[in-house]
């Protein structure tokens, strides 16, 4: 499930175009270290990349550097005092009778990313401006959703392999209710909030269709109680009953799980207002985005609908129905830790991990704040390739990692007679756990333009 809180994906999103993949630079990975190359002839010395130990081809479409291949091996859900995973072992907690998957690879196909949840062709998410591509029929997934159907169709067929994954496979027979918590990748703008690698939690509960209708008939609900309209439409294949029971199932434990984690984090204060705001997502209808009152402010927590039946015709159980939602974890954690700068999440710095233990949630201490560095940009975009600030922004993070705090547009214009245009940024240096002089900034300051004009084409001023 798409989730809330970051760039949300909406069906009748416009495509953003695409970033280059040209123009004289091209991404040549060693299958043995992953390493991003570059040739002045633009010719491809290796045509393979390496995620987590396994060698892919890549081709005109590979865009994934190795400032991000670096984090695929890293396993921040998987080191217990991590934030994270606090959260998420407590969220996994209130979920006892569902199967629990955290260690699937990010690497999948763009039919289980997209296809398999019904994107359109044109959808903005599957523009090389927004996902890391492997090549063209491979990237990294970019949210959890793309082990839905993968997951669903394994219950139906006895996929036991991939059922065996499951941490606690048993506790959900042919995986009916399952939920899955990974890191997932996009291309994406650098401040405090943002980071190209988070983590989201995605929840499926499915139900035999023949069952809903006997409790529904047991219990006399065969009406109508949860509003519909054209704008979140009910699903031609559902009865208005079997959407309302389903609705009110999905939120009320959603609610319930909800309360059970925010009142750890405030003193054990015992329910939380909830509002439910109408939501838009390619694979399920009708949707709602979940908000809740939390320390006197509205909290997007999650995305959330009835799954789309035509994915459950395709996993092999058209008799069954069910509800799905997600959301990312990093959003929640910051707010329930206080964690001011999501790189934190990333640091290596003993001083973070200290602070916390597993199954507590505790506020951040924060330590001493380096100070920070800042540095201008400013160039013509050239006229022969389009440019999207996604490649600026993965071009950073590739010349300086994790020290650039954040980037900000401050200039835009357009010459009156050429139609050139022309940028500027500003660029926040910071390191999270050491000084860093002025000599240094300035050696990774002169990288990145040398490397804007080599990969980007652009004329600095």
């Amino acid at each position: 499930m798409l989730s809330c809180g970051r760039r949300a994906w909406r069906i009748g999103d416009i495509a953003r175009q695409q970033g280059r993949s040209g123009m004289g630079w091209l991404i040549l990975a060693t299958a043995a270290a992953g390493r991003r190359m570059y040739t002045s002839t633009g010719e491809r010395t290796t045509n393979k990349l390496s995620v987590l130990g396994t060698a892919y081809s890549t081709d005109e479409w590979t865009n994934t550097t190795s400032a991000i291949l670096q984090k695929t091996g890293r396993g921040l859900l998987h080191q217990p005092s991590h934030p994270l995973a606090i959260l998420k072992e407590l969220i996994f907690q209130q979920f006892p009778d569902y199967a629990y998957y955290d260690s699937l690879s990010p690497v999948v196909t763009t039919q289980q990313n997209f296809d398999s949840l019904g994107f359109p062709g044109n959808h903005p998410g599957r523009a090389k401006s927004d996902t890391y591509y492997i090549n063209e029929d491979t990237l990294l997934r970019t949210h959890t959703s793309a082990h839905q159907l993968q997951l669903l169709k394994a219950g139906s067929s006895g996929d036991n392999e991939l059922l065996a994954q499951a941490r606690n496979g048993h506790a959900a027979p042919a995986n009916e209710r399952f939920l899955v918590a990974a890191d997932v990748y996009r291309r994406d703008e650098i401040d405090a909030s943002h980071y190209p690698v988070f983590h989201q939690m995605e929840g499926v509960c499915t139900f035999a269709r023949s069952e809903v209708n006997e409790q529904l008939h047991q219990t006399g609900m065969t009406g109508q109680t949860t509003t519909f309209s054209d704008s979140n439409p009910l699903q031609i294949e559902h009865t208005a009953a079997e959407a309302t029971f389903l609705a009110e199932d999905m939120k009320r434990t959603m609610n319930n799980m909800v309360a059970a984690i925010l009142a750890r984090a405030d003193g054990g204060q015992d329910g939380f207002p909830v509002r439910w705001i109408d939501g838009s997502f390619p694979f399920t209808s009708p949707s709602w985005e979940m908000e809740v009152l939390f320390r006197g402010e509205w909290l997007e927590i999650c995305g959330c609908g009835i799954t789309k039946q035509s994915i459950m015709s395709n996993a092999g159980v058209p008799q069954r129905i069910g509800w799905a939602f997600g959301f990312g974890l990093e959003r929640l954690a910051m707010l329930l830790f206080g964690v001011p700068d999501i790189r934190l999440f990333w640091s290596h710095d003993p001083r973070f991990a200290a602070q916390f233990s597993p199954g507590n949630i505790s506020k951040f201490k924060p330590f001493s704040r380096h100070p920070p560095c800042t540095k201008d940009v400013s160039f013509w975009i050239p006229h022969s390739a389009p440019f999207h600030e996604n490649d600026l922004m993965d071009l950073l993070r590739e010349n300086a990692g994790d020290l650039i705090e954040g980037t900000q547009l401050i200039d835009s214009f357009t010459h009156p007679t050429s139609g050139r245009m022309s940028r500027c940024y500003r660029i926040t240096y910071c390191s999270m756990d050491r000084n860093v002089t002025n000599d240094e900034i300035n050696a990774i300051q002169d990288r990145v333009r040398a490397a804007m004009v080599a990969q980007l084409g652009v004329t600095l001023r």
